[in-house]
């Protein structure tokens, strides 16, 4: 069969598999549609917080910046594995036991003011809908290629099956949806690595393969050779980094504690019946993800050096048949600059004739590496898997932000159970069109994109869910001017300097970055905006009253472990 009819079938099946869960777990109550009844066992937890954690981003887009970026694309691994590890320790335990749907819940309810909870909500709607333009990107990307459709088209296919089991299932059909699509995504993800591991070292195991002799009989290690190859064409050795310190620790830092501070994963410690299977949920996913984020260096190794050894110098008329079908998707470009024939893939601009988006890189890398076609198709139905998953829960954070946080606790007080939950598809419709429009639309590759999404979160949620666990005197005041303080900083700085939007639009972009603040990206920009939002909290909260004696109760309660002062009967 051909790649294609192998993609037909193989997406085909996985979708239907998705949308008879939707079917069989659909959700009757508002407590099913936001937090699954809040019976979600630690395993199926575990492996549906991994899926929505392993976006697009992770899935499409990280192996492909790590491979044009090298040394510096680590910062993602980092940045990303550091901050799930941060959330699983310092946040889940504490949030799951004071009990609330969502992070406006919590910060309206702990910082006692509507005003917060607005701001909240606000901040919760820049953060989903800038990283679920990631996700509907990669949607794009995988049907533009492999279902031969164009990327718009992709996009709508993608809103209309995302729409029917959000808006269906609520948070209990994406649950189990999300476990079917980690089996899915990670099975995807790993069976092209360890053929291509084996086809080029020898080694099954990719994350070994990386590391080891290339099986060609040189004696050559894979790095030296991949060294080797991008040094010969102008390129950084692979081995080594281009970005300053300073740049490095703060996009790994806005990273890290932008996962901390990220809605949709947050509220997935909500559907667990206690404190404790939050904690093993935390572990258990943290641990699946690992499986591909140890794998995603070695993808990337693999996908980089076949690039060189498939395109560069080769004439353009003897170029295999994948080169053509990505080539059509405008994903990647070849413009023949001296009409020789000959793809000149160096690093000098000026003569460069290829152009490759690093979104199709573990997408492109088993029909580079030819392997069988049903591998090829097993990624793009990964690729799917892994976008709609997370694109899924961000759109119920969307959802329940309006219904729940903005209808129900401000606007419509008595409100229905029945009335929110319709208010809750509702939303949930309006958010899949707006991700659409982004989908087709898109500002950048999906891993950048989703990398300034968690600077938005670093900004704005994280030091009000932090200090409002840790320190029991931060009130409203404090709190509601430090989040409007950070996302407004961390806005401009991105629209200044990713988007060009006050310097002349995204032709100015790259003259802009001479002028970054201290030497520091837009990506990582939010710690800096993090640090302010801390700042301006703590001095405001010097100068105004301090949160009523119950509030500080309830603080000090949520800190104390489930269980403590059982065997001494107090």
């Amino acid at each position: 069969m051909t790649v294609q009819t192998w993609t037909y079938l193989l997406v085909g099946i996985t979708f239907t598999l998705y949308i008879g869960i939707a079917i069989w777990s659909r959700a009757g109550s508002t407590k099913d549609f936001y937090v699954a009844g809040g019976g979600v066992s630690p395993l199926a937890n575990g492996m549906a917080t991994a899926a929505d954690w392993m976006s697009a981003a992770s899935f499409i887009s990280m192996a492909g910046i790590i491979s044009f970026a090298g040394y510096d694309g680590s910062v993602y691994l980092m940045g990303w594995t550091g901050g799930y590890v941060l959330l699983a320790l310092l946040l889940a335990p504490y949030l799951r036991k004071f009990g609330k749907f969502t992070v406006p819940d919590f910060i309206g309810d702990r910082y006692y003011s509507k005003t917060a909870r607005i701001v909240a909500v606000i901040c919760a709607l820049i953060v989903s809908f800038t990283y679920v333009a990631g996700q509907m990107r990669g949607v794009g990307v995988v049907f533009s290629r492999f279902l031969e459709v164009d990327i718009n088209t992709g996009v709508i296919i993608g809103m209309v099956i995302v729409l029917f089991y959000a808006v269906l299932g609520g948070m209990k059909g994406i649950t189990y949806t999300q476990v079917a699509q980690f089996c899915v995504l990670i099975f995807a993800f790993m069976v092209p690595a360890i053929f291509i591991s084996i086809q080029m070292t020898g080694n099954p195991i990719p994350q070994l393969g990386m590391g080891s002799k290339l099986s060609d009989g040189s004696g050559m290690y894979l790095l030296d050779k991949l060294n080797g190859l991008s040094t010969e064409l102008g390129f950084a050795a692979y081995t080594e980094g281009k970005k300053s310190t300073i740049d490095i620790f703060m996009i790994t830092l806005a990273l890290m504690v932008g996962t901390a501070g990220l809605p949709h994963v947050i509220v997935r410690f909500f559907t667990v019946k206690r404190v404790k299977d939050a904690r093993k949920s935390a572990g258990l996913a943290l641990l699946l993800i690992a499986i591909l984020y140890t794998a995603a260096p070695a993808v990337a190794v693999f996908a980089r050096t076949n690039m060189f050894k498939t395109v560069s110098n080769q004439e353009y008329a003897k170029m295999p048949e994948w080169f053509k079908n990505w080539k059509t998707t405008g994903l990647l470009n070849f413009n023949d600059k001296n009409g020789d024939g000959i793809i000149q893939y160096v690093a000098d601009q000026t003569q460069n004739e290829l152009i490759v988006d690093p979104d199709i890189m573990v997408l492109a890398n088993p029909e580079i590496a030819d392997l069988p076609a049903w591998v090829i198709a097993l990624v793009a139905a990964g690729g799917l898997a892994a976008a709609l998953s997370t694109a899924a829960g961000l759109l119920l954070v969307i959802s329940a932000s309006v219904s729940h946080d903005l209808i129900k606790k401000i606007f419509v007080p008595n409100i229905s159970e029945k009335g929110e939950l319709w208010a809750a598809r509702g939303a949930a419709t309006v958010a899949v069109v707006i991700a659409g429009y982004f989908g087709i639309n898109p500002p950048g590759f999906v891993a950048a994109v989703v990398a300034l999404a968690f600077g938005l979160a670093a900004a704005s949620f994280f030091p009000a869910i932090i200090l409002g666990i840790f320190y029991k005197k931060m009130n409203k005041e404090g709190a509601i001017a430090g989040m409007i303080i950070g996302i407004s900083l961390m806005l401009f700085y991105m629209l200044k300097f990713k988007f060009g939007i006050f310097d002349g639009g995204k032709e100015a972009v790259p003259t802009l970055e001479k002028d970054w603040w201290f030497g520091i990206s837009p990506e990582g920009f939010g710690s800096v905006a993090m640090f302010v939002n801390f700042i301006v909290s703590i001095i405001i909260m010097k100068f105004t009253p301090e949160p009523p004696k119950n509030v500080q109760q309830i603080v000090e309660n949520i800190r104390i472990p489930s269980g403590a002062g059982e065997a001494t009967n107090h």
